[in-house]
């Protein structure tokens, strides 16, 4: 240790006999202040009503905002995964309505007339179909309107399919007929 801080550690309570007079002490510190520095104008934006409105008006849309974003990204995962079950159906049932559509356009034992009209009863079921997207759209119940998507995909395969066996049913026993005689 050092001799001066040895000093101060023996005599330390003769370095109490004196105490600071503090209001003293600021008052000097302020005078100081008061020649040094000239007096600025404080404006206070915080208490005024202008401020305060703008400031609560910022307040509430950075809270719409962030609320809204939030249930976007909610809907939008949602969306998401729907669009991307609804590309599924349509990518497997299009192909086998399109094939089927081929095969009636191609039976020669149908009439233009017969085929137009079963076409159009097919356009009925796109109609429905489009319709069923624009309430899938809407976040109408999900899971039941991909039900009726697929209802409806299924409902013009089995017309089709119904329809094409009346033409082979007729085909065969008009080819019967054809062998008895």
């Amino acid at each position: 240790m050092d001799k001066f801080e040895k000093y101060i550690k023996e005599n330390k309570g003769a370095f109490d006999v004196h105490k600071a007079n503090k209001d003293k002490l600021w008052a000097n510190i302020e005078s100081g202040l008061e020649k040094q520095a000239p007096k600025t104008k404080v404006i206070r934006l915080w208490h005024r009503t202008v401020f305060k409105v703008a400031a609560s008006i910022l307040l509430a849309l950075g809270v719409f905002t962030l609320a809204n974003h939030m249930i976007t990204n909610s809907n939008s995962h949602e969306n998401q995964f729907i669009s991307q079950e609804l590309q599924d159906i349509d990518s497997h049932y299009n192909g086998l309505v399109a094939y089927q559509v081929k095969l009636i356009n191609n039976t020669p034992k149908l009439t233009a007339s017969q085929k137009k009209d079963f076409l159009s009863f097919m356009d009925d079921l796109d109609n429905e179909y489009d319709l069923l997207k624009e309430e899938l759209k809407k976040n109408i119940d999900n899971e039941r309107v991909l039900e009726a998507i697929v209802i409806n995909y299924k409902k013009r395969i089995e017309l089709i399919e119904n329809l094409l066996k009346q033409i082979n049913s007729s085909k065969i026993t008009n080819d019967e007929d054809v062998y008895i005689l």
